[in-house]
């Protein structure tokens, strides 16, 4: 949760970046993590939930229509977080990778483990995202990512 990366950040000193001293950068951090909770979440939460676990509990998968809605609202939120919180920026806050781009690209993983690829056709968010998953390491990003990338074969 946020709460507990948070916690864990500022207990054992993590580097600056990823929750920055600098009152203007954390700011931003802070905006994004309290925004993304009823936006990036809902909706990519949402769409995995329809799209994956409720058709593996049910057996029977969503109207088309339902997701369809439900992929709409998603792409609303992913225009916002482009123009609101990445504009020309690297990362969300900056320059420099923090808590607040490490959570906004596992919220999105989500709906990507639901095979909807929401970076095919989004260059900046591609772009971001590449730059994450570099700044963490990707081995170590796939490797947390592993379980839900293979849900679908359950």
């Amino acid at each position: 949760s946020v709460a507990i990366l948070l916690y864990l950040a500022q207990k054992f000193k993590t580097p600056d970046h990823w929750y920055p001293s600098d009152l203007q950068k954390r700011a931003g951090v802070d905006e994004y993590l309290s925004w993304q909770h009823t936006n990036i979440r809902a909706k990519g939460s949402k769409l995995f939930l329809m799209k994956v676990l409720l058709p593996l509990l049910t057996g029977q998968p969503l109207s088309a229509e339902k997701l369809e809605a439900a992929t709409e609202d998603l792409n609303v939120v992913l225009k916002q977080f482009e123009e609101k919180f990445l504009q020309d920026k690297p990362f969300i806050a900056g320059s420099e990778i923090s808590l607040a781009d490490l959570v906004a690209l596992v919220e999105l993983m989500q709906p990507v483990c639901a095979g909807y690829d929401l970076f095919e056709e989004r260059p900046k968010l591609a772009e971001w995202r590449r730059r994450v998953e570099e700044a963490v390491g990707k081995q170590l990003f796939q490797e947390a990512h592993e379980g839900i990338m293979n849900i679908k074969n359950l």
